[in-house]
């Protein structure tokens, strides 16, 4: 039977070793892989752990990121990234570097391939000519996913993103799945790579066009994150690019690296010696902090107009708040978004919508818009719902209701530990969230009916709070 005491001691040697955090969620799990690798090499848990502490071991440092590394991916995953990447990025680069005619770019937590081939497919598509050379490398610690990340060869469900022209174009049907063209192998390696490691070679200053880290930070501890990403800083190019996963925020003024806004996505440019493109409007700090327009009628009377209809709202008498609202003429941003939110009260989500963007084109990107934008996707795509939630929460570290969406979306998947990642900051976020936006956003509930359902979505997850 393996001690507390033994599985605290296995996450530290982990921490160490690999650079990985643990929730208490994953004690299960985690047990279980320290108890199948003491027994594969004919150890006691304490022998073991006291190898494994000892010196350097890297064979089962492989076997351990093998065991309990997360896999799951599929191409062109999280297509608005690679739409920038298609229409902004890569031309930049490609002028960039006419002088070499070469792309490099480098996929980090590469898993078994599938985001490091897509890169290169891009890339090919992008090149002006056959005489350029693309240059992709794929790192990971887990030996078993390179390996099947060097067969080139996939089932149709790695596939299920990826357009039918891009199929045609770029595979070829086996027996066995679906193998990468062999231009786009050619153009492609993998090295197996630990990121808590320094490597001078791989982290070479001014190596990379773009680096693709997604979904991987938040697996790692507070020092290993922040020593990834100034190693990745200081490997882009001068006006290289950086992709991380929509779980992963480097904050409003990350060190080195300027925010990029464009296509619903945020990502980070190395800045560079030429004149920088034209600044991006600044995330708004609140969502009504100033009106579009001015109403004929005094302002007062639209706050008390907005506070009706809100009252209406609570009431569920949202078709009633929207003929107040129509009645009284009003177009401040406030009543822009409440307008919206009514809209997809009662179903008319293409004129929520189009709230939403017109939102976003006053002011630049918009915490609330986005979260709109999230409600709408919640009945068509969850990953595109998850991606506005994820924005939401980016533009405005204190919107619980965004990470809230979010954790019930990750439990809907079955996703434990990524609901409990949301969920916990929801839960803190709570009890300070403005009453509006719980009357908005709440979906009917409010704040005590929220905060219990925080909590109760936590406890399923195996986090008592």
């Amino acid at each position: 039977m393996i001690s507390g005491g033994e599985l605290i001691r296995f996450r530290e040697l982990l921490q160490r070793r690999l650079g990985w955090t643990f929730a208490d969620s994953d004690g299960g799990q985690t047990m279980t892989v320290l108890d199948e690798r003491a027994a594969a090499h004919g150890l006691t848990v304490r022998d073991y752990l006291d190898r494994l502490g000892g010196r350097r071991w890297a064979t089962e440092t492989a076997e351990l990121a093998e065991a309990l590394s997360i896999t799951e991916t599929y191409f062109f995953r999280h297509g608005d990234q690679f739409r920038v990447l298609t229409d902004r990025v890569l031309p930049e680069r490609i002028a960039a570097r006419a002088g070499q005619r070469v792309l490099r770019l480098l996929s980090v937590g590469c898993s078994s391939g599938e985001e490091a081939y897509s890169l290169a497919i891009v890339a090919h598509r992008a090149r002006p000519s056959a005489d350029w050379i693309v240059s992709v490398l794929g790192v990971d610690a887990n030996r078993q996913m390179l390996a099947r990340a060097h067969t080139a060869t996939y089932s149709a469900w790695s596939l299920r993103e990826t357009p039918p022209e891009t199929r045609r174009g770029w595979f070829t049907e086996t027996a066995d799945g679906f193998t990468v063209a062999g231009e786009v192998v050619r153009s492609v390696r993998f090295a197996e790579h630990n990121v808590a490691v320094e490597d001078p070679q791989l982290w070479h200053a001014g190596r990379y066009d773009v680096i693709f880290c997604r979904n991987l930070l938040m697996y790692l501890t507070g020092e290993t994150a922040a020593g990834l990403v100034s190693r990745m800083t200081r490997a882009l190019a001068p006006g290289g690019y950086l992709f991380l996963g929509h779980t992963d925020s480097l904050g409003s003024r990350p060190e080195g690296l300027e925010i990029q806004y464009d296509a619903g996505t945020v990502y980070y440019r190395r800045p560079d010696s030429r004149p920088a493109p034209p600044p991006r409007p600044a995330p708004r700090p609140a969502p009504h902090s100033r009106p579009l327009t001015h109403s004929a009628a005094p302002l007062v009377n639209g706050a008390e107009v907005r506070g009706r209809a809100l009252g209406l709202m609570q009431e569920d008498r949202f078709a009633d708040a929207l003929d107040l609202l129509a009645g009284h003429g009003l177009t401040g941003t406030r009543d822009l978004l409440v307008r919206g939110v009514l809209l997809a009260q009662v179903g008319r989500l293409a004129e929520a919508r189009a709230a939403a963007h017109r939102l976003m084109d006053i002011g630049g990107p918009h915490p609330d818009a986005h979260h709109l934008l999230g409600v709408c996707h919640e009945l068509d795509c969850a990953e595109q719902a998850a991606g506005q939630y994820r924005l939401a929460a980016y533009l405005d570290p204190a919107f619980a209701m965004p990470r809230l969406r979010m954790g019930l979306l990750a439990r809907r998947r079955g996703d434990h530990r990524g609901a409990a990642a949301h969920l916990e900051p929801a839960l803190e976020l709570l009890h300070r969230e403005d009453d509006e936006r719980i009357t908005l956003f709440g979906g009917g509930f409010g704040r005590l009916a929220l905060t219990t359902l925080c909590r109760t979505e936590l406890e399923a997850c195996g986090v008592h709070r």
